[in-house]
C-alpha cells in the first residue's frame, strides 16, 4: 500500500492526528526561536555589567542595559531598579511581579504540546479499535473472507496506532524539554532579583565615609 492509502485507511483519527501534528511542530518551532532569543546573554556577565555601573552611581544606565537586553532576567532587575530609592518590600514585591509575567510568558503554549503528547497516543488506539471493528463488519458482511480479510484490516487499522506514537513521542520530550527551559529561566530571574536587592540594599546601607 502507498502512504495516502495508509493515511486513508485511518479515516477521520489520521486527519485528526495530522492536524495534532501541525500544531506540535508550530509550536515546538515557535517556543525553541522565543526561547533561543532570550538565551543569548550570560547572566553573570549582565550583572556584572549592571554592578559596575551601580558602583558609580549610574542607576539610569545601568536602566538602558536592562531595556536594551530582551531576556527575562534583565526585565526583573529593570523591574527592581526601577523602584530604587522605595522599601526593600516595594522592590522585591515590583520584581516578584515581574517574575510571574515572565513565567506566564515562557510558559505560553507549552500546555498545547503536553497534551498533544499524553494524548495523541490514545486518539490512535481509538482509531485502530475503529479500524478493527471494521475489519469484523467487512468479515460479517463477505463471504469466505477468511484471514486475509482480517489481516489487512487489522494491519490497515494498526496505522492509526503508529501515527499516534509518531506524534505522541516528539511531542512529549518537547514539552520535557520546554519544562527545563523554564525552571532555568525562573532560577536566573530568582538569582537576578536576590543580587539586585543585595545591590540596592547594600548601596543604601553603605556607611558614609567622614571627610
Amino acid at each position: 500500500m502507498t502512504l495516502f492509502q495508509l493515511l486513508m485507511a485511518g479515516g477521520v483519527t489520521m486527519i485528526a492526528l495530522i492536524l495534532c501534528s501541525i500544531v506540535s511542530i508550530t509550536v515546538i518551532i515557535e517556543r525553541c526561536i522565543y526561547y533561543s532569543r532570550r538565551s543569548r546573554v550570560k547572566r553573570t556577565e549582565f550583572m556584572e555589567d549592571v554592578r559596575k555601573e551601580l558602583d558609580r552611581g549610574n542607576t539610569g544606565y545601568a536602566l538602558k542595559i536592562c531595556g536594551s537586553i530582551d531576556t527575562p532576567f534583565s526585565k526583573v532587575v529593570h523591574a527592581g531598579l526601577s523602584f530604587a530609592g522605595h522599601p526593600e518590600q516595594a522592590i522585591s514585591s515590583n520584581m516578584e511581579r515581574t517574575i510571574i509575567i515572565e513565567t506566564n510568558l515562557l510558559e505560553r503554549y507549552t500546555t498545547i504540546v503536553g497534551t498533544i503528547g499524553s494524548t495523541a497516543v490514545y486518539i490512535g488506539l481509538f482509531g485502530t479499535v475503529l479500524g478493527i471493528i471494521r475489519a469484523f463488519i467487512s468479515i460479517a458482511q463477505s463471504a469466505g473472507g477468511g484471514i486475509n480479510v482480517v489481516s489487512r484490516g487489522i494491519s490497515e487499522s494498526l496505522v492509526c496506532t503508529a501515527a499516534g506514537l509518531i506524534v505522541a513521542v516528539p511531542a512529549v520530550m518537547a514539552y520535557n524539554y520546554f519544562i527545563k527551559k523554564i525552571d532555568n529561566f525562573i532560577t536566573e530571574m530568582e538569582l537576578c532579583a536576590s543580587e539586585t536587592i543585595d545591590l540596592l540594599t547594600g548601596r543604601k546601607n553603605e556607611p558614609k565615609t567622614k571627610g
